[in-house]
């Protein structure tokens, strides 16, 4: 009796181990990590300190309200839930500028250290559908963008001028730099005869761009590409129309680099000039004595700079954020009534996110950049109150094109199941009133009673419109 009870045992046991293992198989199958099935993957919802991650959590929101297929709400660890913090004007968040590459337009790219510059530089020159596609050829750091038909630029920045106002030129630098530079390449060559009258130079239009990241993280950037041995010693940093001296604008470093150096010593240099980089790049340097700290207080300097960033952001034509690429892509498209190729990428494996800092250590980061840091989440309210304006206007933009349609075929319909004109002495119906029930039915010559279609009336679309609108403004990050 115990030999047999023992081999039941082992058999039930058996047993129920396959019985496991083919629900696990079939659960795999049916529902693979990336799945939908949240409930039946919750350990992956929760990372090595135990408690879910931000866009983990907001991916199960999204796809449960049904926004799974949106690529611009599932993307970027964004927030389940977006609420302004700001209040912005319409003209704040309603940005489409009347860009004309065949005209005389030039859009300038200011280029931030570690932002992700690089590579949204790359798409401005390789990655935008254009009439006449810039020229970009292997083992040159430069691409021509002419315009169609002319050989004029329509783009400043890195990958099609080069540094023409100096390595990395902020604000100051390129508002000051960019129309001379512009008026003297593209200057007409009139032949050499006396007395020659001079063809007058065209009135630009400069839209000015850029792009931000999260202070810390683009922080933490420039020490690791500083430490292998990075100094842009030939930026200029011009202002009032010099470069500062060396007791305004001391080095960090006494040698030719500063390669090396531990994130301690990158930290404690007071004339650092990654700290607050964001800020400072995007103020006018003018209002506060450009590098000669000795004119105010370093709270009051900084909160100048930082309303001047501010005000200057606003005024861009289009600026992005690192943390949201195809956010980026979507808003400059919209703006500039360009684009992509191929849609942007979010990367997160950055040599910056493989950095281990301590909880202390990113404070002290967040200290030094304080107004970077305000700066960043000012921008970042502002970037995605326009990303939901434009999604709106967009959404609002196809249901009239549907209504159109929608009247247009009802149009065509109307003729063919023998509605009768309307009589010449019959008064002109509003669109807006709605048509009686008697009126529906139409009786065919044969006798046989019918419902015809007929044009709804404009409070029909009106009511539906009025909830999408509704729908459309309970916005799902």
């Amino acid at each position: 009796m115990d030999e047999k009870s023992s081999n039941n045992n082992h058999r039930l046991l058996i047993v129920l181990l396959m019985v496991l293992l083919f629900g696990v198989i079939v659960i795999q199958y049916v529902c693979p990590s990336k799945s939908d099935c949240q409930l039946l993957h919750l350990g992956s919802l929760f990372t090595s300190t135990g408690s879910p991650t931000e866009s983990q959590l907001s991916g199960g929101r999204e796809v449960q309200d049904g926004l799974a297929k949106d690529p611009y709400v599932v993307e970027d660890g964004a927030l389940v839930r977006f609420v302004p913090r700001f209040n912005f004007t319409k003209a704040d968040l309603s940005r489409a500028v009347d860009f004309h590459i065949k005209g005389d337009d030039v859009i300038v790219f200011l280029h931030i250290q570690k932002t992700g510059g690089t590579t949204f530089g790359r798409h401005l020159v390789r990655n935008i559908q254009l009439e006449r596609p810039c020229e970009c050829h292997a083992g040159q750091k430069k691409c021509t963008c002419y315009r169609p038909g002319k050989k004029e630029t329509w783009l400043f920045s890195r990958f099609s001028t080069g540094w023409s106002c100096g390595l990395h030129a902020d604000w100051t630098e390129l508002t000051n730099c960019v129309p001379s530079r512009m008026d003297t390449s593209e200057a007409p060559k009139t032949p050499k005869i006396p007395k020659t009258p001079k063809t007058p130079l065209p009135s630009r239009n400069y839209y000015y761009i850029t792009i931000l990241r999260d202070p810390v993280w683009r922080y933490l950037s420039e020490w690791r590409h500083v430490q292998r041995g990075a100094t842009w010693k030939a930026s200029l940093h011009v202002c009032d129309g010099r470069a500062p001296t060396l007791s305004e604008l001391p080095s960090c470093y006494s040698g030719d680099d500063w390669s090396g150096c531990s994130l301690q010593e990158f930290m404690a240099c007071p004339y650092n000039l990654a700290n607050n980089r964001q800020t400072r790049m995007l103020a006018d340097l003018s209002l506060v004595g450009c590098y000669n700290v000795s004119t105010m207080s370093e709270e009051e300097r900084w909160a100048l700079l930082l309303e001047s960033a501010k005000r200057n952001l606003r005024g861009m034509a289009f600026f992005g954020l690192t943390e949201y690429q195809r956010k980026t892509q979507y808003l400059f498209e919209r703006t500039f009534n360009l684009e992509f190729i191929a849609p942007f990428t979010q990367l997160n494996g950055t040599r910056a996110a493989s950095v281990e800092v301590a909880p202390e250590t990113q404070r002290r980061i967040r200290q030094l950049n304080q107004w970077d840091v305000e700066l960043y989440e000012y921008a970042r309210d502002l970037f995605l109150q326009r990303f939901q304006v434009a999604r709106q206007q967009e959404r609002r933009q196809a249901r009239e094109r549907r209504q159109q349609e929608r009247r247009r075929l009802r149009g065509r319909l109307t003729p063919r199941l023998g509605r009768p004109p309307k009589p010449t002495a019959t008064p002109h119906r509003p669109e807006g009133n709605s048509l009686p029930t008697e009126e529906r039915q139409r009786v065919k010559d044969d006798g046989e009673t019918v419902e015809s279609e007929v044009l709804l009336s404009d409070w029909w679309d009106l009511e539906n419109g009025t909830m999408e609108d509704y729908m459309d403004n309970v916005e799902q990050w």
